[in-house]
């Protein structure tokens, strides 16, 4: 899967987004990495001091959406440039065998995300802000729901809390992450916004803003994956549960490898990552 994304990566990109900086540790295969590009094609992200001592770690749960990827990552890296977000784009992506878990991805984005940033961008890739008034500033008085159900164009419940979901990493630590057992798509959101009743954080949304569900891009891959989308009946009794005691606590994974790349001159950090799953506790896990 690794050799996967950086072959497909290599050849869209041929150094017009240029890949840079490849580091791995002794347990990775450096045959899985690509050279470098040459030094003067390399570009970096801004990193101006006058724009404020805070900075974005901006988290993508990822798994094979490639063409997405390519347009995300130098769209939002743009976008926060113009509004003077400091920031870091990290792409978590599921390399092992098991259904895609977007949850642990994240938990594993907050514990990768360094000593330099101070608050989480919870972040999909098929979703693009297109209204410049958008907040993605620190969020201090509590977490702060950019795709708010008035604004994003496919989820409009009053408990929704996915899509893009910003918080401090103080504030993720109270909660615990988010919980593990969802394998699959879908819940893991409404899961989280038990986790920040229970953490007594206030959740605030966008106001002020006039374009209503055109406020996003959907730029969703309409590729349908059976495997990660499907539901056996013991997934289904537990997806409604809270899970008390999981989270960043039991999380589980091992970062296979690490690429540091520009797409379009935008840089971003891929994190090769391969869950555990505990197969008595979640055995939908592995759902063939």
């Amino acid at each position: 899967m690794v050799l996967v994304l950086i072959s497909l990566l290599w050849l869209q990109l041929s150094c017009s987004g240029d890949m840079s900086s490849v580091t791995h540790q002794d347990r990775r295969d450096p045959q899985l990495l690509p050279p470098p590009c040459p030094t003067e094609r390399q570009a970096s992200a801004a990193d101006d001091p006058s724009w404020g001592p805070h900075k974005l770690a901006l988290v993508v749960p990822f798994r094979e959406r490639f063409e997405e990827l390519l347009v995300f990552v130098p769209f939002m890296h743009k976008f926060l440039n113009k509004k003077k977000i400091r920031h870091k784009i990290l792409i978590i992506n599921q390399v092992d065998h098991y259904r895609f878990n977007r949850a642990s991805l994240i938990n594993v984005g907050y514990m990768e995300s360094g000593n330099d940033t101070d608050y989480l961008a919870m972040h999909d890739v098929d979703l693009l802000p297109l209204n410049e008034a958008l907040d993605y500033g620190f969020p201090k008085e509590g977490p702060f729901h950019v795709a708010s159900p008035e604004l994003h164009p496919l989820y409009h419940y009053k408990t929704y809390v996915g899509g893009i979901l910003l918080l401090t990493k103080r504030h993720y630590y109270m909660c615990n992450g988010m919980s593990n057992r969802f394998w699959g798509w879908g819940r893991e959101d409404d899961e989280f916004y038990r986790r920040l009743r229970k953490a007594e954080l206030q959740l605030f949304r966008p106001s002020g803003i006039t374009t209503g569900y055109k406020t996003f891009l959907h730029i969703h891959d309409p590729a349908w994956r059976k495997r990660d989308q499907k539901r056996v009946a013991a997934q289904k009794q537990e997806q409604f549960k809270v899970d008390p005691d999981g989270g960043l606590t039991n999380l589980q994974y091992l970062v296979d490898s690490r690429q540091e790349l520009t797409i379009s001159g935008a840089p971003c950090t891929i994190i090769n990552t391969k869950l555990e799953c505990d197969q008595s506790q979640t055995p939908w896990c592995l759902l063939s």
